[in-house]
C-alpha cells in the first residue's frame, strides 16, 4: 500500500512567522495588555514556537508511521494491548488543553507493528485541532486501514480545560470515548477481555524487572 500524503490541508498556505507573531500581539492588546513591555515583548515568538511543537501533528502521515510492519511472530493472534498512552491535544472550539491517556489494542493477521508507533500515531493525531470523539475515530481507523487486523480498539479518557478552566467551571471531570472495530464490535467476549485489560491497574517498572 503506498503511503498517502499527509493529511494537512493548510500546509501550503500557512501565513509566515511574522504574520502569525503579529496575530498574538493583536490578541495580547485585545486582552488588555501591552505587547511592547519588557515582560511580553519575546511572547510572540514563544508562542509561536509553541505552536510548532503543540501541532506538529499536522506535519505527519500515519501511514507512513505503521507502514513497518513484521511477519515473524509464531502464529501469534492474540490481543496487542498498549495501555495509559498518555498525551496532550487542543481542543477545536477553545483551543485550551485536553490531557488525558489512550488505550490501543488490536487483533493481528499475520503481521504485527512496534509498539511504539501506536503510540506515535495517538501523538501524531492529538497534535492537531481535535475533538476526543474525532481523535478516537482517526486513531482506530488508521490502525485498521493499515493493519488490516482482525479488530482494532481504542479507548481514550481525557480531561478538557475548555471546561475546567472557563465556562462552566468544573475541575475533576473525565470523558471517556471508545471506538470498537472488527472482532471488538462483533465479539462480546472480546470486547469485554479488552475491556477487562484497560482496567487493570498497570505493573510498575519494578515489577517488570
Amino acid at each position: 500500500m503506498a503511503p498517502r500524503k499527509p493529511l494537512s490541508i493548510v500546509q501550503d498556505t500557512r501565513p509566515d512567522r511574522e504574520t502569525a507573531e503579529q496575530a498574538v500581539r493583536t490578541l495580547i492588546q485585545w486582552a488588555g495588555d501591552d505587547p511592547t513591555r519588557e515582560g511580553l515583548l519575546d511572547t510572540p515568538a514563544r508562542v509561536v514556537r509553541a505552536y510548532e511543537e503543540y501541532f506538529q501533528g499536522y506535519g505527519a502521515d500515519p501511514q507512513e508511521i505503521l507502514q513497518r510492519t513484521f511477519e515473524e511472530v509464531e502464529g501469534y493472534d492474540e490481543m496487542v494491548l498498549l495501555k495509559d498512552i498518555r498525551f496532550e491535544s487542543h481542543c477545536e472550539h477553545h483551543m485550551a488543553p485536553i490531557i488525558g491517556k489512550a488505550h490501543v489494542a488490536y487483533l493481528p493477521n499475520n503481521r504485527v507493528v512496534g509498539i511504539s508507533k501506536l503510540a506515535r500515531v495517538v501523538e501524531l493525531y492529538a497534535q492537531r485541532l481535535q475533538i476526543q470523539e474525532k481523535m478516537t475515530s482517526q486513531i482506530a481507523n488508521a490502525i485498521n486501514d493499515v493493519l488490516e487486523p482482525q479488530g482494532v480498539a481504542v479507548v481514550i479518557e481525557a480531561a478538557h480545560q475548555c471546561m475546567t478552566c472557563r465556562g462552566v467551571h468544573k475541575p475533576g471531570v473525565t470523558m471517556t470515548t471508545s471506538k470498537m472495530l472488527g472482532a471488538f464490535r462483533e465479539d462480546e467476549r472480546t470486547r469485554r477481555e479488552f475491556l477487562t485489560m484497560v482496567s487493570m491497574p498497570s505493573a510498575a517498572p519494578t515489577e517488570l524487572v
